[in-house]
């Protein structure tokens, strides 16, 4: 079940994205008069779940129907020798509709090389409603309409989040007690209980967004405090790729006060009680869960002795261990009750403002992160996942918050990833567009095509790195 709802909450989303990214195709295209001839949500090879176009201000459906040809090998089909019933007879009306294979959708704009690679159309004499007839301006607004409309997205449900649900957070600078680390950060340097304070000297404000903004800025060092004193961590550039697959470097370490017991609990007669805090383990004096929690995988099936304060009192309790290192325990996990958590509340007007911040710092820490990918010395091109890696990031239950804070940042993934200048993307047209639009030169049709080849060869070994990517994560 967990699966299924992580499936259909993928879909969802990136029906949601790719909708509204060729919507922006879709209305610029319009604006300029240049026809559109199909309009899907997800692809149609063979045959199509439903169609829908206007002939003669009414609307004509279609229910599984398979797709028609338009050309008869290098010549376009007289469209007047067909049936009346047979919409080809309407070329000049977008048809609508909705594929069987639910890994996107595409918008069909006439005299255009895209993906579908339609070289006989290319061949026919250019007509004035044809993307290829119209002025380098208007061209340029209708391939960069669908990013800009990934980024209006992404505001849009970023500002809607934040009037619903607000903005809730813990500082850094609140992390009172520091942060528990795990091997590879205390291989690196750092220590439990270490308050990091910035690294190569700009604070991180978000205590969550730690090792993501060392990573992000790919961080020389570290000034953290420990006890009374400031240290200098110097972090090896060798560390980056194993601190990009390697999650959880920095926990937040808060104290070991008992919430509760679980059931049967081997200790609910040992004397210990709910709002107890554990200061010690057989004398030895620690008080952060963390700590605690690795002291006793030390003592499994044995006894330790726990110092614990109660309303300010110390004293001594036993404790039994299980096999596993365990004290059927639960831990008070109220953070409310050790830190002070920032809020803020939006209303319909402030929300929208906050909402453009939070996407314009989305997208310039995700195009930071996609430097890291193309670096070859942090091997972060070991992380780029497909569709598997995207589910992974999707909660096992229905949860609206998570589920349109994950689209908001799939918007702006595929906004940035659209504008990379590679051919077959947005990006790669945008860039011939702007060289012809400096030049005044236009490249030929036979160059755009070449360029388009080149383009759909790269993004295939992409996903072939995608999934090879995803596969080996399944069996490692």
């Amino acid at each position: 079940m967990v699966v299924l709802i992580k499936i259909v909450q993928v879909i969802f989303a990136l029906s949601i994205l790719v909708l509204v990214h060729e919507l922006g195709h879709f209305i610029f295209a319009k604006l300029f008069k240049t026809r559109v001839n199909k309009f899907y949500l997800f692809f149609n090879p063979k045959f199509s779940i439903l169609r829908a176009k206007k002939i003669d201000g009414k609307w004509r459906f279609k229910f599984f129907s398979k797709n028609l040809p338009t050309h008869k090998g290098n010549n376009k089909i007289d469209v007047s020798t067909l049936p009346e019933d047979d919409w080809r007879r309407h070329p000049e009306n977008t048809e609508y509709g909705i594929g069987w294979l639910p890994l996107g959708g595409y918008c069909a704009i006439a005299g255009m090389i895209d993906e579908s690679m339609d070289k006989e159309a290319m061949k026919l004499p250019p007509q004035p409603y044809e993307f290829r007839t119209k002025p380098a301006w208007q061209r340029f607004f209708i391939m960069f309409g669908g990013v800009l409309f990934n980024f209006i997205l992404a505001v849009l449900l970023y500002g809607a989040i934040m009037n619903v649900w607000g903005d809730e957070y813990l500082r850094n600078e609140d992390a009172i007690y520091g942060v528990a680390v795990n091997d590879l950060s205390y291989e690196i340097g750092f220590r439990n209980g270490d308050r990091i304070l910035d690294f190569d000297g700009v604070p991180v404000e978000d205590f969550a967004m730690l090792q993501v903004d060392m990573v992000r800025a790919q961080a020389e060092e570290a000034r953290v405090l420990r006890g009374n004193d400031t240290l200098t961590i110097k972090i090896d550039p060798q560390y980056i790729a194993a601190i990009l697959n390697t999650p959880g470097m920095f926990d937040l370490a808060f104290p070991f006060v008992v919430g509760g017991f679980t059931e049967g609990s081997i200790n609910a007669d040992s004397g210990l009680e709910i709002g107890d805090e554990v200061k010690g383990i057989d004398s030895v004096s620690m008080f952060l869960a963390q700590e605690i929690r690795k002291e006793l995988l030390r003592h499994k099936e044995s006894t330790v002795s726990a110092t614990v304060s109660r309303s300010g009192d110390l004293m001594d309790i036993p404790l039994q261990v299980d096999s596993a290192g365990m004290i059927q325990v639960m831990l008070d996990t109220d953070l409310t009750k050790f830190f002070t958590i920032t809020s803020h509340d939006y209303n319909f007007f402030t929300a929208i403002p906050a909402g453009c911040k939070k996407a314009w710092n989305n997208i310039t820490n995700y195009i930071r992160e996609l430097g890291l990918i193309f670096s070859p010395k942090t091997k972060a091109y070991k992380s780029v996942g497909s569709f598997i890696a995207i589910g992974k990031i999707f909660p096992g239950s229905w949860d609206w918050y998570r589920v349109w804070n994950l689209t908001a940042m799939l918007s702006i993934m595929l906004g940035v990833l659209n504008l990379l200048p590679i051919p077959a993307l947005d990006g790669g047209h945008i860039l011939f567009l702007l060289i012809e639009i400096i030049t005044r030169r236009k490249p030929s049709d036979k160059v755009l095509e070449v360029a388009q080849t080149i383009g759909m060869i790269l993004l295939i070994a992409l996903m072939i790195l995608a999934f090879g990517n995803d596969i080996r994560g399944l069996f490692t």
